[in-house]
């Protein structure tokens, strides 16, 4: 990863930013629905965590993720169009699972376009899968691609009380 970025947990004040980006990156084309209240929900929220790339002058990239009893689900990672390439992508998604794997999460899950070529190419190099399509995931617009990540083998991950 580049040296002048740096991997945090979002503050309060990094709503704003974080929402404007899902709306450029992530929900273009969609309604708006991560707008300032909901990323600032998130950040406050005991079960999530939002965190940032941040280059001296600017967020270079985000994610959220839900913890649940068993899985965790990712909800939204994005980076700059102009600092890809860097491994901050890699970075947000190597602390994120790591995370889940010290809170015994056996899994990951996530949802992503299924014409985001990039994005699941991305996500199948970090070991995730393609488990089923979903028809009209956005907003009855456009289908996704449900994947997951195995932390934990699942006929382990059955064993577990």
């Amino acid at each position: 990863m580049d040296p002048s970025i740096e991997i945090s947990v979002a503050r309060r004040r990094d709503a704003k930013a974080i929402a404007e980006m899902s709306r450029d990156l992530i929900e273009n084309g969609l309604n708006w629905s991560w707008r300032r209240k909901r990323v600032l929900d998130t950040i406050l929220h005991p079960d999530c965590v939002v965190i940032v790339a941040r280059t001296r002058l600017k967020l270079a990239g985000f994610a959220v993720m839900e913890f649940h009893e068993t899985h965790c689900h990712l909800n939204l990672l994005a980076v700059r169009p102009e600092l890809r390439r860097r491994a901050t992508g890699h970075a947000l998604l190597k602390w994120l699972e790591e995370s889940a794997q010290v809170a015994g999460i056996a899994r990951i899950n996530l949802e992503v376009r299924s014409t985001n070529k990039i994005a699941i190419s991305f996500y199948e190099a970090h070991g995730y899968e393609v488990q089923t399509k979903i028809r009209g995931y956005y907003q009855g617009k456009e289908s996704a691609y449900s994947m997951v990540h195995h932390l934990i083998a699942p006929e382990i991950a059955e064993q577990r009380p």
